[in-house]
């Protein structure tokens, strides 16, 4: 009897021992286990995700975050990165997502997995309001002065087609779209190409100011919720949720409370 008992405990023992170490596995060990979930974001990125002036972070993916973690009945935590260390943050196990208006690139890939794409990440034209400047396609910029973020897709997009740069009257970079919004306004510039969710977000906190020309700019890439590779339960309980947010309307409701209009992918 003594020796079946410490057979028996033995067994028991390399059992739990053996279910211990499969409870650190990655995809077993994340945060949502726990009952949290820890985003990792750009605090300075707005509309996405960034700091009002009480310190506190909002912004339009912190919202739907927000609704999708109420949706799993989980905690949920923000997390500022550096966005140039999002790799190391993610496959580190230091966060478990990224939802910050992140472009679904290859290069990413290589480290995360993504959801579906809910967005469109397009460069529009800006106008001030009432377009005297009669813009409503490409050619028309001709003899312009047109203004842009330096650094960014477009600036890539236009100096790439030189015939269409040399067509402007002059061709300027601003440092960010607080800067290009104020040289838009004082005439400075007479349009400017810009990240479409940036001017959707200045038209509704500047109402009357400007104006935006349907029009897109060079390529068009596509935001997605971004996982770690192996993170494989957390993806599909998030992606679940955020279908059924699309679905019903409610991230429409979202992306109009920060937009003015409904800029999520359609429905799935």
């Amino acid at each position: 009897m003594k020796k079946l008992f410490h057979y028996a405990l033995c067994i028991t023992l390399c059992a739990l021992f053996i279910a211990g170490c499969g409870g650190n596995s990655a995809d077993s060990n994340t945060s949502i286990n726990r009952g949290k979930i820890i985003i990792g974001i750009d605090d300075g990125f707005a509309p996405m995700g960034f700091r009002d002036e009480n310190g506190n972070i909002i912004g339009f993916d912190v919202d739907l975050a927000k609704e999708a973690a109420k949706r799993m009945g989980v905690a949920i935590e923000f997390k500022p990165i550096i966005w140039d260390n999002k790799e190391a943050e993610i496959t580190s196990g230091d966060i478990d997502m990224i939802w910050n208006g992140c472009d679904i690139m290859d290069e990413y890939k290589s480290y995360m997995m993504f959801s579906k794409p809910y967005m469109d990440n397009r460069q529009i034209l800006l106008v001030r309001n009432g377009n005297t400047q009669n813009i409503g396609k490409l050619s028309d910029l001709a003899n312009k002065i047109v203004g842009t973020q330096a650094g960014s897709n477009s600036e890539d997009y236009i100096n790439d087609n030189p015939e269409l740069k040399n067509s402007f009257a002059s061709f300027e970079k601003y440092i960010d779209v607080r800067e290009g919004f104020k040289s838009l306004s004082e005439g400075k510039f007479d349009v400017i190409i810009v990240d479409e969710i940036a001017a959707r977000y200045e038209l509704v906190r500047n109402p009357g100011a400007f104006e935006v020309i349907e029009l897109t700019v060079g390529p068009v890439t596509e935001f997605g919720i971004g996982f770690r590779k192996d993170n494989i339960k957390l993806h599909d309980e998030v992606q679940k949720v955020f279908d059924e947010m699309i679905n019903d309307g409610t991230a429409k409701k979202i992306s109009e409370q920060w937009f003015g209009v409904d800029l999520i992918k359609a429905k799935r």
